[in-house]
């Protein structure tokens, strides 16, 4: 694993996402301008009715918090351009809504108040700054007008501000632990834009300058602390350049990253949490977004969706913060993730009266149910042995079985804590 990425963030494995701005009034994604190709005219009714009179940092912070969370991360600035908070180079923030609040100073008091770490996502897009030029991507793509107006856009310029809304918020908002920068395109079709276009390195080395040990993402165009595969999930650890890297899944409650009213494809919990389990017995950390409405608040099945694994985490947190993968491999329906000289066992399909944990006899001093703490029966598989009228066999010398009870424990994702005599295998996270 990495030596060079803050501790903190292959410690703490599980952070909550928030995208938030003006199409969360709109409730159709987050992509709405995009996929509708409005103009700057007609999103602007939602500038001018953007009010979240509910919305409360401190609550989604007691939310993430309860879920077994451990960092938030909030977008300052989606692709739209509209900036939560009271930025000092443009007109198009919060502060002219409505609302008439910095929501991002609120939001980074309330997350360090209840004790967790503070997040930053920012666009390197921005389809509403005059400079930003007509691409592939951008609204008015299909607008011929709009793109011979590029010869009149000074990209340059649009960089500028885009560096000077970085420095700003990594200046004047206190400790940032992360910052997730959206995203480089160069090799799209139509026109794309990556680590030239964005002058990567500077941004990058402004970015490390004004808050060293801060986590940075990889969507730079160029290689920084971590990576980000988006909404799949890897079945083994990710690389770069045939290397083990630190990775973060991000992932949302229903395909949608910003508020979307008539999307009902929520994921259900326990779903959710193999999902972490999954990240985690690969060295990466899972960032599980969450879209308040237009008012502010979350969305009740999001609500119950966090409240479901939060009381997972509560009993299983320790398989999960603080753990990593293990050199031990693990048998089929299993994940393994590893804290010190435990060992656990992530039982995704619950087999009926035992499971067969080869390479490990020997080297376990006592098994349980992490959940309830019960103990769990032991049999270890000499060479040789064989299947019997009612005794399990045929398994290879070195297989550690464990005796079961018949019906799964009642929790999204059951757990087995192994306490090891042996660490020399241990992969620290």
């Amino acid at each position: 694993m990495s030596t060079s990425i803050a501790p903190w963030f292959e410690h703490d494995r599980f952070g909550m996402f928030i995208h938030f701005g003006l199409y969360s009034a709109a409730a159709r994604h987050e992509w709405v301008k995009n996929r509708e190709e409005l103009t700057t005219a007609e999103y602007q009714r939602y500038f001018d009715h953007f009010d979240p009179d509910l919305a409360d940092p401190a609550d989604w912070a007691a939310q993430a918090k309860a879920a077994g969370m451990r960092y938030v991360v909030l977008t300052t600035k989606h692709h739209d351009g509209f900036c939560l908070w009271d930025a000092s180079n443009t007109d198009y923030k919060i502060t002219n809504t409505p609302y008439g609040k910095d929501l991002v100073r609120a939001y980074a008091e309330a997350a360090r108040e209840a004790g967790l770490r503070v997040g930053f996502y920012h666009s390197l897009i921005d389809w509403h700054h005059p400079d930003f030029t007509v691409d592939g991507y951008h609204p008015q793509r299909g607008d011929s007008a709009a793109r011979e107006a590029n010869a009149g856009r000074d990209f340059g310029r649009y960089v500028d501000y885009l560096h000077a809304q970085v420095r700003e918020l990594l200046t004047d908002y206190g400790r940032i632990d992360y910052l997730f920068y959206d995203f480089s395109y160069p090799g799209h079709p139509e026109g794309g834009k990556g680590r030239a276009d964005w002058r990567s390195e500077e941004l990058l080395a402004l970015t490390r300058q004004l808050q060293p040990g801060i986590v940075v993402n990889d969507r730079l165009d160029i290689p920084a602390d971590i990576v980000t595969p988006e909404q799949y999930q890897p079945v083994s650890p990710m690389l770069r350049d045939g290397e083990e890297v630190p990775w973060e899944a991000c992932q949302t409650t229903n395909g949608s990253w910003g508020y979307d009213r008539d999307n009902h494809d929520h994921k259900s919990p326990d779903l959710i949490v193999r999902m972490l389990a999954n990240s985690v017995s690969n060295g990466g950390n899972m960032l599980l977004n969450v879209g308040p409405n237009g008012r502010g608040e979350f969305d009740p099945t999001d609500r119950h969706i966090l409240r479901e694994v939060g009381d997972w985490m509560r009993l299983h947190e320790r398989a999960i913060i603080g753990a990593g993968p293990s050199a031990y491999v693990a048998p089929a329906d299993c994940h393994y993730t590893q804290a010190g000289n435990r060992l656990y066992v992530h039982v995704f399909a619950w087999p009926m009266g035992h499971l067969h944990l080869p390479d490990l006899a020997g080297k376990v001093s006592y098994a349980q149910l992490l959940h309830d703490g019960s103990e769990i029966n032991r049999v270890v598989h000499e060479a040789g042995t064989e299947g019997l009228t009612t005794q399990p066999g045929g398994q290879p010398a070195g297989t550690l079985t464990l005796e079961l009870p018949m019906r799964a424990p009642s929790v999204a994702l059951p757990v087995i804590e192994l306490f090891l005599t042996d660490q020399r295998n241990e992969v620290q996270p």
